[in-house]
């Protein structure tokens, strides 16, 4: 007897299933991205249960909507199908272990997330799964970018649910422009500062440069050893960074306690956030610099 089953996505790379098997830690998977050309075609014997013994073909040209991802480590690699026509499919590759998928053909697959050290492979919707299977594919081409990008993934399958002898066959066409750069942020602190005889603060400043725009958050703490005390204080900024020129920040921290800064050496150690828009993660550069405040 067959099982329709549902596919549930959490944070982490983790997928959970009731009486099936479990929890299941898989590398943590990129975010989907759109595929600009490519399709995915495959067909079944009379009696295959996912494919009802019917010929299926997408494409983008023709429509569809495809997306496609992969692991950050390329052992995996994911299709899914939005058919013009109200269709959906998913599809999985995954390579034995934390080995990246490269061409060659991959035998005695089984259901994917739950083959082990082993390859695996699952073609399931429009409401069917399998409970267990067995398969191989081919990979023909893979080409990927950094942050788990597919670039090109061209690869060829075969399922059988359940140790039947009908299987399903298909296809998988993907082709993307060259991955884009991901965010590089670089964060430089001067190497002087002033100390407020007023108020005892200190001002600490610098610049960030990066290759796409962003707003980058700046985190850091100024360290003086005052009279054998130690002086310590947090400070916070934000600025936009535009590529093409250094975006300059100024940051007060100002002392908890009694003791204030003065003129003289403190370590400033500072993080840089910006968000990376073409790969939806964030990125961090982190500097430890010695200052010289002088009064003001």
């Amino acid at each position: 007897m067959h099982n329709t089953w549902r596919r549930v996505a959490l944070a982490a790379g983790l997928s959970i299933t009731g009486a099936l098997g479990g929890l299941v830690v898989a590398a943590a998977p990129a975010q989907a991205q759109a595929v600009e050309s490519g399709s995915v075609t495959f067909s079944g014997d009379p009696g295959d249960y996912i494919t009802g013994g019917g010929s299926y073909a997408y494409s983008v040209a023709g429509g569809d909507q495809l997306t496609t991802a992969a692991s950050t480590d390329t052992s995996h690699v994911s299709v899914n199908v939005n058919g013009y026509n109200g269709d959906w499919w998913y599809l999985d590759f995954d390579a034995p272990g934390s080995q990246p998928l490269v061409p060659g053909t991959y035998e005695n697959a089984t259901r994917y997330p739950f083959n082990g050290a082993g390859p695996g492979l699952s073609l399931d919707g429009n409401g069917r799964g399998c409970n267990q299977l067995t398969g191989t594919f081919t990979v023909l081409n893979a080409v990927f970018g950094p942050n788990g990008y597919v670039q090109t993934f061209d690869a060829t399958f075969e399922q059988h649910c359940e140790g039947g002898t009908a299987a399903a066959r298909g296809e998988v066409h993907i082709a993307n422009p060259p991955a884009p750069a991901p965010l590089d942020l670089a964060l430089a602190v001067a190497t002087d500062g002033t100390a407020s005889t007023v108020s005892g603060k200190a001002v600490v400043h610098g610049t960030v440069t990066c290759n796409q725009p962003t707003s980058v958050s700046l985190y850091g703490t100024v360290t003086e050893i005052v009279k054998k005390a130690i002086v310590r204080a947090d400070f916070t900024t934000r600025v936009n960074c535009v590529p093409g020129s250094p975006a300059a920040w100024t940051a007060t921290a100002t002392p908890a306690g009694t003791q204030p800064f003065v003129k003289g050496d403190v370590e400033v150690s500072t993080r840089a956030q910006g968000y990376d828009s073409q790969y939806n993660q964030y990125v961090e550069v982190n500097d430890t610099t010695v200052v010289t405040l002088r009064k003001s």
